[in-house]
């Protein structure tokens, strides 16, 4: 890997916030991962709808996230995002690994070595796993995923109501090109 690359860059970014948030697999408050989980419907590609800025995604688009079966019982994950200003795709590979049960929508990813941060499931069309919304360990933490890259009106509404209910700042929100 090329120091000063933009897949250099975002690891490092990756790094810093990893280790600035060594064991953090807490929920924030109020928020309450999804039960009757089904990760064999969640596992595949999804489409970044919206995210809070955080410096390990700034400036990217065409952002994916690729959730595949380790041997070892987890995750896989694979971020991959589209950088304008450097004209690269960025990529970032990690594990995931339920926190209490693998029904439950709780989960600490790593990108690196010991160091895990929640990834909470706390809303999710449980019928068809079409949409989620994901946060993090605190409410500076926020993603809403769909199996495409755009979601309907009315599903966007629902979704941004359920975020700011729960404290979230929707305002804040960055919507995604995938053109």
């Amino acid at each position: 890997m090329k120091k000063g690359s933009p897949l250099y860059c975002l690891l490092l970014n990756i790094a810093a916030v990893s280790l600035l948030l060594p064991g953090c697999v807490g929920l924030p408050q109020n928020v309450r991962p999804v039960s009757n989980f089904k990760v064999d419907q969640y596992l595949g590609t999804w489409y970044e709808v919206a995210r809070l800025d955080h410096s390990f995604e700034r400036g990217l688009t065409k952002v994916t996230a690729n959730y595949g079966p380790r041997d070892d019982g987890g995750i896989s994950v694979t971020n991959r995002g589209y950088s304008e200003q450097n004209k690269a795709w960025s990529e970032a590979v990690g594990k995931a690994y339920f926190v209490d049960k693998p029904n439950e929508g709780y989960l600490k990813v790593s990108f690196f070595g010991p160091f895990y941060s929640s990834y909470v499931v706390f809303e999710l069309d449980q019928a068809n796993y079409q949409y989620s919304m994901i946060t993090g360990p605190s409410k500076s933490y926020l993603w809403l995923l769909a199996r495409t890259p755009k979601i309907e009106e009315a599903t966007r509404s629902k979704l941004l109501a359920k975020a700011q209910a729960l404290g979230y700042d929707t305002s804040a929100l960055i919507w995604v090109n995938h053109d």
